[in-house]
């Protein structure tokens, strides 16, 4: 297999860490474009500032693979008007820094593989959301829409572009399960709202794993459902989680508008229903490790 040279941004998250260390193993060398140093053997941290416009010229160096991780957390902080500026402007500004720096210098880049989110189809009830379905119209939708609209100017500069729709991720490191399960181990575990909306969820495993076919295979370009085949709605989530710590539930759901009233224009985070699954490409090309929702749950929590 012929090795590559990735530049990572966003390489000390939630995905940006196992996926780091999978590419290693696998031979690639790896470098991370951050504000804070990486700390992992063989990684060469490279110093950007986004707000500021500025960037580490040399981080090009040798590379021939871009994976655009980097972002303001989505969930961790109230919408503010400056915090929606901020998560906006934190993934279209830091793409276009790195693509201002390729008009400027020789490269050898060839590819840009970049995170995007399912939230970009916004809460569509029942429907079954392909990569042709058309984006809503709320704040998150806009902010993902924009996002891959800057993603595609790499376009212009003859890159092949492959963007992933990532779905919620599973893992016990961090992001909605452990926020999830809480609640059920302690025994007072509910649905959120109806319980029927449509989680579209993926294992972290194979979040690494989409991303390490992207890197290889040059088939992939354009826009794809980073999700697995089999999406659940919120109770049958719940309820999997339960059923893994042998808990019951009896608690009534959690009411629509309390989740409003606490988390605010947040809970369409949890409350959109997105019913999203991967293109028959993607499942031709890929094959998952946790392809449902009891295999996935029994993996992280064994």
């Amino acid at each position: 297999m012929k090795t590559h040279h990735v530049l990572i941004t966003g390489g000390n998250g939630l995905v940006g860490k196992p996926l780091t260390q999978a590419l290693l193993q696998q031979g690639h060398r790896v470098s991370h474009l951050s504000r804070q140093p990486s700390h992992i053997d063989g990684v060469t941290t490279y110093g950007w500032d986004i707000p500021k416009g500025q960037i580490d010229e040399h981080c090009l160096e040798g590379v021939d693979t871009i994976i655009h991780l980097a972002g303001a957390d989505i969930a961790s902080e109230p919408w503010t008007p400056e915090r929606k500026t901020e998560l906006i402007s934190s993934r279209i500004e830091s793409i276009r820094l790195l693509y201002r720096l390729m008009r400027q210098q020789t490269h050898t880049v060839h590819s840009i593989i970049s995170a995007s989110g399912i939230v970009y189809y916004g809460n569509r009830g029942d429907d079954l959301l392909t990569e042709q379905s058309a984006p809503a119209t709320d704040f998150l939708a806009t902010c993902t829409s924009q996002w891959e609209a800057a993603v595609d100017e790499g376009k212009a500069l003859n890159l092949r572009v492959v963007k992933f729709r990532t779905g919620v991720v599973l893992t016990k490191e961090g992001g909605a399960l452990p926020a999830l399960a809480q609640p059920v181990q302690s025994g007072y575990g509910a649905p959120i709202g109806t319980g029927h909306q449509w989680v579209s969820w993926i294992h972290l495993q194979d979040v690494v794993g989409l991303y390490l076919l992207a890197v290889t295979n040059f088939s992939l370009e354009g826009v794809f459902n980073q999700t697995a085949p089999e999406p659940v709605t919120n109770r049958q989530l719940v309820d999997a989680i339960a059923r893994q710590f042998n808990k019951s539930l009896w608690m009534p759901s959690t009411p629509r508008f309390l989740l409003k009233m606490i988390m605010g224009e947040r809970s369409t985070f949890v409350l959109s229903s997105i019913n999203a699954r991967p293109s028959a490409l993607l499942q031709q090309l890929y094959t998952y490790h946790y392809p449902t929702i009891n295999g996935a749950l029994k993996s992280i929590y064994a």
